[in-house]
Order: C-alpha cells, then structure tokens, then sequence
C-alpha cells in the first residue's frame, strides 16, 4: 500500500500564476481546490478530522474574510458546530468590535459581531493563506477581545518567507496548514 500525501496531492491541484498582482510575485491560487469535488473533499476531511479530536475541538469556528468563509462555513458544518465571520470593515450589520492591521502599503480592518462569540469559547481560526499573518493576527486578537480562546488557526497554505507564520507562533498562536511553499 502506497502513502498518502494531502500536502502532495493539494499541491498538485493548485495553480501558481506568475507576476500576479505585481511583477516577481508567485500567487498561490487556491481556487482549483475548490472547482474539483474530490479534491475539495479531501482538503475539507484533513481539517474535519484534526478537529475532531478532543483536545483541539472547538466551540465554534470563525472565519477570515473572504475565502476562511468557504472553509469555515463548511468544516464548522462537518463539525457540527457554528460559524462565525470576520469581516472587512463596514460590512457587518450589528454592534461589533474591530481591529486594525497594517498591509504592506497602508492599514486594513475587520470586524467581528459583539454577540459572535461568548468569554471562554474554543475557537478555531480559519484562513486560505498565511502570508504576512497581519489578518489572523488581527481575527485572533478580536476573538480574545470577547473572551475566547483562539485553539488554532488553521489555513490551506503558509508561505513562511514573507514571516507570517512565525510572527503569529511568537504571539502564542498555535497553527496548522496543510501545505508549506517554503523554498518553492
């Protein structure tokens, strides 16, 4: 019998676009994972499984605007657990709480509801990439604004040159992805 790889296998379905959005960047386009249903199963199984486990099961699943919805959404519902967004500013309709973070050329800010989560909520963290780490940073520093515990964050790549991944550990966040370009 033959061992499975998902790192291999997802990084087999994925597509890299060359000079996207600007020239010397290797975009990770994750967009094919998702087109293929086997694939899509597949990635979603290797999260649903991990969180299965009791020491790292959560309460409920947040999710990083706007592709961590596609994966939160469905990893809370295998889970049977609920989902809560974290959304860029203004996008939200209820009181919320915000958080700003810095880009690479400026600041961003997302959103979360006051009522999303409740003080002493397990949280998983969801996202597709780990670049800079700046947005989960910022989604891990919400959640624990309203009490919860961040248990993981979890994302389909991490792209650790450009720090992201290593700057969110040394905040205490422990992670998980399912694919790592180092050196690619």
């Amino acid at each position: 019998m033959t061992s499975f790889s998902v790192n291999a296998y997802l990084t087999a379905h994925m597509r890299t676009v060359p000079d996207w959005p600007a020239p010397g960047v290797q975009f990770r386009d994750i967009t094919p994972l998702l087109q293929n249903p086997q694939v899509f199963r597949v990635m979603i199984d290797a999260f649903v499984h991990r969180y299965m486990a009791p020491e790292l099961r959560p309460d409920v699943v947040a999710g990083l605007d706007a592709r961590g919805f596609i994966l939160g959404a469905v990893v809370a519902y295998e889970l049977n657990i609920g989902f809560v967004p974290i959304r860029k500013k203004g996008k939200l309709p209820f009181t919320t709480v915000e958080e700003t973070y810095e880009l690479e050329y400026g600041s961003a800010t997302v959103e979360l509801h006051t009522d999303a989560v409740k003080p002493g909520d397990r949280v998983l963290l969801i996202d597709d990439l780990i670049a800079t780490g700046g947005t989960m940073m910022a989604g891990k520093k919400l959640l624990e604004k309203l009490g919860a515990t961040v248990v993981e964050g979890a994302a389909i790549v991490d792209l650790p040159e450009l720090g992201g991944s290593d700057k969110l550990r040394a905040s205490g966040l422990s992670l998980f992805t399912l694919v790592d370009f180092a050196g690619h």
